[in-house]
């Protein structure tokens, strides 16, 4: 992590989210990138529906950086959805793999999926213990 006001490579890599993207297995719907001003944060707009149940929502995915302190090293999210529950999630991006972990790295229940060349498809599964789901996500 450097140590200037610039967002971070690891935060910027994740720019091949940004855009309006259909998701279809376990969870389906649409959900939307954007970066917030100042590209601190990346902004995901969740709409979907999973298990005959909507869930609207908002993302915000950027290194956590308390007043008067450094940035941390980490890529993490807090997500917010309309049925008033908060998730946390830490993202990594390794050549075409996007891994987000529920929680913590390591954590067992994650996403893991990889880009087509073209960046337009990201294709993979959530894993939880007990069950999970194929997900895959088409830019529109």
């Amino acid at each position: 992590m450097n140590d200037t006001n610039e967002p971070s490579s690891e935060l910027r890599s994740l720019d091949r989210l940004v855009g309006t993207w259909s998701v279809t297995g376990g969870a389906t719907g649409n959900v939307r990138y954007e970066w917030m001003e100042g590209g601190h944060f990346l902004i995901q707009h969740v709409e979907l529906t999973q298990y005959g149940e909507s869930v609207k929502g908002l993302e915000a995915i950027g290194h956590l950086r308390p007043f008067g302190e450094p940035a941390g090293e980490d890529v993490v999210s807090r997500f917010y959805n309309s049925h008033g529950n908060t998730l946390d999630y830490l993202y990594e991006l390794e050549g075409d793999t996007l891994t987000i972990w529920a929680g913590a790295e390591g954590s067992p229940a994650y996403f893991r999926g990889g880009f087509n060349a073209d960046g337009t498809v990201l294709d993979g599964e959530w894993v939880y213990p007990g069950g999970g789901y194929a997900s895959t996500m088409q830019r529109i």
